[in-house]
């Protein structure tokens, strides 16, 4: 029987889950500018919802049990992923790493046989999240959604290509880190305890979603292509929303030497992911490397970069008192069920959190393993919260929405086609 704190936590995760759904609704009413606007603006803060409701868990607990309980339990937490995507946000957003890989992009672009503009689109959604297996996950997502932004979605208007480019770059991430054994964060949390390696991802997981991300942006490459052409035209004409950096400032061009230390740095923060120890020092050192550096620099994702720690950290808290239900319903689900379980359920909790619980069965088989963890990558572009990188995206590109929202609704409904895609490929 679970503990009456659990059913607690259950609730407001539930709540939390309807509140990511409702912050358009949030949003229009912050828009109104009423005596209130502030709290609406709060509360249509999708990275804010979920650190919203833990701290009301923790106020529960500290009521039921004393504010002893409440620490102790937040002591057994364990934060790195939030502060990881952090650190990892900061450091590939920074200009010198976001114009090397634009240069890179750019060529890729030139071999394709189509328009710049759509051999550009089809690099960024195609081989920016394949490689997000080698640089992580968030990095990756970080990367593509600063590239779509200043490429395509600062032009005004294209509200229908904005959507279907988000969900597809969701589910693309999401199935674009499965390569190896280490940059997908549903993949981390069982690679050890199933005994898979990177060369086991690459040959029962990698080919599969290798062909399904291409796939994906190929065709909405061709379906997008009207508006691809015309929110291209439309930046080069000067005509959308302004850079983030000082407007009218001259930009000086970034020296190699910068840009290669800011790889190295990049390249320190992945290679040091379960040490925040470490990681959070380079980003200390990166920080102080960039003020030293000041006119080869854009103004860093700090705030971005916290919202989306405070997002993850907030599912942390939430989502450690869910296991005494999850856990028993994906043990008793026989593979194929398991694989739509997992996809389904993924969209309303972090793809991370189940594949853990799901790695804690006893007695599974290897097919049911696979299922378990195909499943919960296949679903990982559905929803917000269903996969660590997508609030990086999301805050990133929130601002070229109406209203500085992005519907959940609509952003599932973009995603399902993409998703059926992989779905097809790991059943395959």
């Amino acid at each position: 029987m679970p503990q009456p704190l659990e059913i607690v936590a259950t609730v407001l995760f539930a709540i939390a889950v309807l509140h990511t759904f409702s912050v358009s609704w949030f949003a229009r009413m912050a828009h109104r500018n009423g005596p209130h606007a502030g709290v609406w603006h709060l509360l249509s803060e999708v990275e804010a919802v979920f650190g919203f409701w833990a701290f009301v868990l923790l106020v529960c607990m500290a009521a039921v049990g004393g504010t002893q309980s409440a620490i102790a339990y937040m002591d057994t937490r364990n934060f790195t992923e939030p502060l990881f995507v952090f650190a990892i946000m900061v450091v590939a957003a920074s200009r010198p790493v976001i114009e090397l890989v634009s240069l890179v992009l750019r060529a890729a672009a030139r071999v394709l046989p189509m328009r710049r503009e759509l051999a550009t689109f089809f690099v960024v959604m195609a081989l920016v999240p394949l490689g997000g297996s080698f640089i992580t996950e968030p990095a990756a997502m970080t990367l593509a959604a600063l590239l779509l932004r200043d490429y395509f979605f600062r032009a005004p208007g294209h509200t229908g290509f904005k959507y279907l480019a988000l969900g597809a770059l969701f589910v693309n991430v999401s199935i674009g880190g499965v390569l190896t054994a280490y940059a997908a964060p549903p993949v981390l949390m069982v690679a050890s305890t199933f005994g898979w390696d990177t060369a086991h991802m690459a040959t029962q997981f990698g080919w599969r979603a290798a062909v399904a991300v291409i796939v994906n942006a190929a065709v909405l490459t061709f379906v997008c292509r009207r508006s691809l052409s015309e929110a291209s035209a439309a930046i080069r004409a000067g005509v959308g929303t302004a850079q983030d950096d000082s407007a009218g400032s001259v930009r000086q061009p970034v020296p190699p030497l910068v840009m290669l230390v800011h790889v190295l740095f990049l390249a320190g923060v992945v290679l040091s992911a379960h040490h925040p120890a470490v990681f959070l020092g380079l980003l200390m050192l990166f920080i102080g490397f960039t003020e030293a550096y000041k006119s080869c620099q854009d103004r860093l994702l700090i705030k971005e970069g916290l919202m989306v720690g405070f997002f993850l950290a907030g599912l942390v808290v939430l989502g450690g008192l869910q296991k005494w239900w999850l856990q028993d319903l994906l043990g008793g689900l026989p593979p194929l069920v398991l694989f739509w379980g997992a996809t389904a359920l993924t969209a309303v909790t972090d793809n991370a959190a189940l594949t853990y619980l799901g790695s804690l069965v006893e007695g599974t088989s290897e097919t049911w393993r696979y299922m378990l963890v195909a499943g919960a990558v296949t679903g990982g572009g559905l929803t917000v919260i269903a996969n660590a990188p997508n609030p990086a995206g999301f805050a990133i590109l929130k601002s070229h929405f109406p209203d500085g929202s992005i519907s959940a609704g609509r952003l599932f409904a973009c995603a399902l086609a993409p998703t059926l895609v992989a779905a097809a490929m790991f059943l395959l």
